[in-house]
C-alpha cells in the first residue's frame, strides 16, 4: 500500500489541521469511553488532555518516527475499579489510579531497558507471523461486537447506561449505514483531499441524517426519530451563558488525588501494585501486535528503529502522564492505526497536532459538547471500517505464512479459534482479556511445534 503522507512527511498547515481532527474523531469515543465506565467523577476532558499530553510523551521517546495516538486503555479498567473499591474516601482512589499507572509504566520501562541490551530478536522468534497475524486480526475482530452495539445505539441514556428510546432500530441504522457508505465512498472514489479526510465526510453526513430524524421527531412528538442528545449543550447554558460556556478547566485527576494523600496506607499501594503490574504485562503484548501492525503499514520495523526499547518507554511513562492528568493509563489505539492504514496518511506530524489539538479542546466547552452528541450510530458506521481495517491487517500478515506446514497451520487456528471463542480468564482481581490468552497459548504451540520438519 503506497502512503499518501511517509512518516517524516508534513501537510500544509490547513490540511494538517483538518487531517488531524480527523485521528481525533477515530479515537474520540474509546478515548472517553473509558472515564465514563469507570465513574466515580472521571472527567472525560481530562481524559482527553492527558491521552493528548501521553502522546507528545511517546513521540518524543520515539523520535517522532511512530505514527500513532495514545488513548485511554480498557485493559486497565478492573485495575481502575479497584483503585476506587479498595479505597477509604474517593480521593484516595483518585490517588490510586495516578500510583497504579506509575506501577504499570514501571513495568514498562524495566522490559525497556532488558530490550535495549538484549535486542529484539528473542520477540521475533517468540512471535512469528504466525503468532502476530492472527492476533492482529483478534483485535480487529473483537471489536466488531462493540461497533454492531453502536450501529443500534442512539438517544438519551438514563443512569445505568440503558437508552431511555429504543423505538425504532430502523432509524439508528439508516444513520450507521449512511455514515458507512459516504466514508467508503469518499476513501474509494474521492479525490485529492476528500480521499484524506473519508471519516470526517462520513461522520458529518451521519450527522446531518440524524439531525434530520432528530428535529422530525420533535415537531411530531415521535421519540423514536430524536437520535440526538442535545443535553450537552443544554448544560452549557443552564446557568446563563458565561465564560464557562466557551470555555472551562477540565478536573485533573492529580488535583483530587492531593486530597487522598491524608488517607494514605501502604496496605492500599500494595493493593493496587497486584491490580496493575499484572495487566501490564498483557498490555505488553498488545503493544507488541500493534506495532507489528502498523510497522506493515508504513513498511518500516518500528521494533528496529526507533526500536522496541524506545516505544515502551514512551508507552509507559506516557501513561503516567496521562494518568496524571486524566486518571487512565494510556495504549497504542487500533483506531489510530485502523486511521492511518485507510487514509494512507502516516505523518507523524498529523499524530502530534492531533495530540495538541485534543488538548485544546479539552477547555473549550462547545466542541467537547458537540463530541458528545455525536451518535453511537454514527460512531458504529465509521467504526466497522475502522476495526475491519484492523483484522484485514492481520490477515494480510497471516498470508506470508505458508500454511501448507502444519506448524503454522495449528498456531493460527488456535490463536483465532482461542481469541474468537473468548477464552479469557481470571486470576483474582486480574483478567487476561481473550487476545492476551489466545497470544499466550499461540507463543506456547509456536514453541512446541517450531523444531518440527514437514513430513517427519
Amino acid at each position: 500500500m503506497k502512503l499518501v503522507y511517509d512518516v517524516h512527511d508534513k501537510p500544509k498547515f490547513n490540511q494538517l489541521i483538518v487531517f488531524a481532527i480527523q485521528q481525533l474523531l477515530a479515537i474520540m469515543a474509546a478515548t472517553i469511553a473509558v472515564p465514563a465506565i469507570v465513574g466515580n467523577g472521571m472527567s472525560a476532558s481530562a481524559a482527553l488532555l492527558g491521552a493528548g499530553a501521553g502522546t507528545i510523551i511517546y513521540q518524543l521517546f520515539t523520535k517522532f518516527k511512530s505514527p500513532v495516538f495514545l488513548g485511554s486503555s480498557f485493559a486497565f479498567i478492573g485495575s481502575m475499579l479497584a483503585a476506587f473499591a479498595g479505597a477509604a474516601s474517593a480521593s484516595l482512589g483518585y490517588l490510586g489510579i495516578i500510583l497504579g499507572a506509575v506501577f504499570a509504566g514501571l513495568v514498562y520501562v524495566v522490559i525497556a531497558i532488558v530490550v535495549k541490551f538484549v535486542g529484539v530478536g528473542w520477540i521475533n522468534r517468540l512471535m512469528p507471523a504466525a503468532v502476530i497475524g492472527p492476533t492482529v486480526a483478534l483485535i480487529g475482530l473483537s471489536l466488531a461486537g462493540a461497533a454492531v452495539k453502536d450501529v443500534f445505539s442512539y438517544g438519551p441514556q438514563d443512569a445505568n447506561g440503558s437508552f431511555i428510546m429504543t423505538t425504532n432500530i430502523w432509524v439508528s441504522f439508516i444513520c450507521a449505514v449512511v455514515t458507512l457508505l459516504v466514508v467508503i465512498i469518499a476513501s474509494t472514489y474521492g479525490k485529492k483531499m476528500v480521499r484524506l479526510i473519508p471519516f470526517i465526510i462520513g461522520i458529518l453526513a451521519g450527522y446531518a441524517v440524524a439531525l434530520v430524524f432528530t428535529l422530525i421527531g420533535i415537531a411530531t412528538g415521535n421519540t423514536g426519530l430524536m437520535v440526538i442528545d442535545f443535553a450537552p449543550f443544554k448544560a452549557l447554558v443552564a446557568d446563563g451563558v458565561n465564560l464557562s460556556t466557551f470555555l472551562s478547566v477540565p478536573e485533573f485527576t492529580f488535583l483530587t488525588a492531593i486530597e487522598g494523600v491524608k488517607d494514605f496506607e501502604w496496605d492500599y499501594v500494595a493493593n493496587i501494585a497486584v491490580a496493575y503490574v499484572p495487566v501490564a504485562f498483557v498490555v505488553f503484548a498488545e503493544h507488541i501486535a500493534d506495532h507489528k501492525n502498523l510497522s506493515t503499514i508504513i513498511e518500516k520495523d518500528l521494533l528496529e528503529e526507533p526500536g522496541l526499547h524506545r516505544t515502551l518507554l514512551g508507552d509507559g511513562v506516557g501513561s503516567m502522564v496521562g494518568a496524571f492528568f486524566g486518571g487512565c493509563p494510556n495504549t497504542t489505539y487500533g483506531e489510530s492505526v485502523g486511521c492511518v492504514a485507510i487514509t494512507r496518511n502516516a505523518s507523524v506530524a498529523t499524530i502530534t497536532a492531533t495530540a495538541i489539538i485534543s488538548m485544546l479542546i479539552s477547555f473549550i466547552s462547545p466542541f467537547v459538547a458537540f463530541l458528545d452528541s455525536i451518535p453511537g450510530c454514527v460512531m458504529g458506521g465509521v467504526c466497522i471500517t475502522l476495526y475491519g481495517f484492523i483484522a484485514v491487517s492481520g490477515l494480510k500478515m497471516i498470508q506470508k505464512v505458508d500454511l501448507e506446514q502444519n506448524k503454522n497451520l495449528f498456531t493460527v487456528s488456535v490463536i483465532l479459534i482461542a481469541g474468537i471463542g473468548g477464552m479469557a480468564m481470571a486470576i483474582g482481581k486480574v483478567t487476561i482479556t481473550s487476545i492476551a490468552c489466545a497470544l499466550i497459548l499461540g507463543i506456547i504451540v509456536n514453541i512446541v511445534v517450531s523444531k518440527a520438519k514437514e513430513g517427519e
